[in-house]
């Protein structure tokens, strides 16, 4: 029952998430966004930690993997989907990011060592068929044009960003490293990472006060990072 439960929050909470990030492009740049959304969302769990005295001591190794955790999963593959969504329609991102489960599949057999479920390929690939029903229109009308190549490309890297950022979650939590904190870190690591690249790159630290950019901000900090991901990675995990 639980993991029913995880996978509905996951379905529900992330098959709107796209909508929020395209409500997010706008006056704010795209990896100040990503930087604003995962501070955000770090600061809710580590408050979350504090109040429930969860231990936070990691050894240096530990850190290195929540560290790379938090560089695929909260940092890079979200910045590369966040510009993505400037060329093509969220729903086609969507479709694209959802070949994440064929990726898990070789990468966890890869780096993991998992054994390859037939079963569990049928079932990726009829649910992409299926996602990619949805969204039909969308990709009949899409244009060769070099916008839409680059947006598709942006988004298969950012999937594969995601997909080792999820072996990375898996092999954390095979050596008994609890979601919560980890997340927390992580997503502080990713924050942090965001921060660094915006400072390089010259970004302007701009923020959007309108309803509509701090209503998406604040659901995909609280919905779409906090409990969505602690959902997903216990599945994954």
């Amino acid at each position: 029952m639980r993991n029913f439960l995880f996978y509905l929050a996951v379905v529900l909470i992330w098959g709107s998430s796209w909508i929020g990030i395209k409500m997010q492009l706008g006056i704010v740049d795209p990896v100040v966004s990503v930087m604003y959304r995962f501070s955000l969302a770090a600061c809710i769990l580590l408050v979350w930690c504090f109040i429930k005295r969860l231990p936070m001591r990691f050894t240096l190794q530990e850190h290195r993997f929540i560290f790379l955790q938090g560089l695929f999963l909260f940092g890079i593959n979200y910045l590369l989907f966040y510009i993505a969504e400037l060329y093509i329609a969220s729903g086609l991102a969507a479709v694209i990011f959802s070949t994440i489960v064929l990726m898990n599949i070789v990468n966890g057999s890869l780096f993991l060592k998992s054994p390859i479920d037939s079963r569990v390929v049928f079932g990726g690939l009829l649910g992409l068929t299926g996602i990619g029903l949805v969204f039909k229109s969308e990709i009949t009308t899409l244009s060769a044009s070099t916008e839409s190549i680059t947006g598709i490309i942006l988004s298969l890297v950012a999937t594969l960003f995601a997909s080792w950022g999820n072996i990375v979650s898996a092999r954390n939590q095979r050596r008994a490293l609890p979601i919560i904190q980890t997340n927390a870190i992580g997503m502080a690591y990713g924050a942090g990472i965001m921060f660094v690249a915006a400072l390089v790159t010259g970004k302007t630290f701009a923020f959007d006060f309108s309803p509509q950019d701090i209503g998406s901000l604040v659901y995909l900090a609280l919905f779409g990072s906090v409990v969505a991901f602690g959902c997903y990675l216990s599945l994954v995990g």
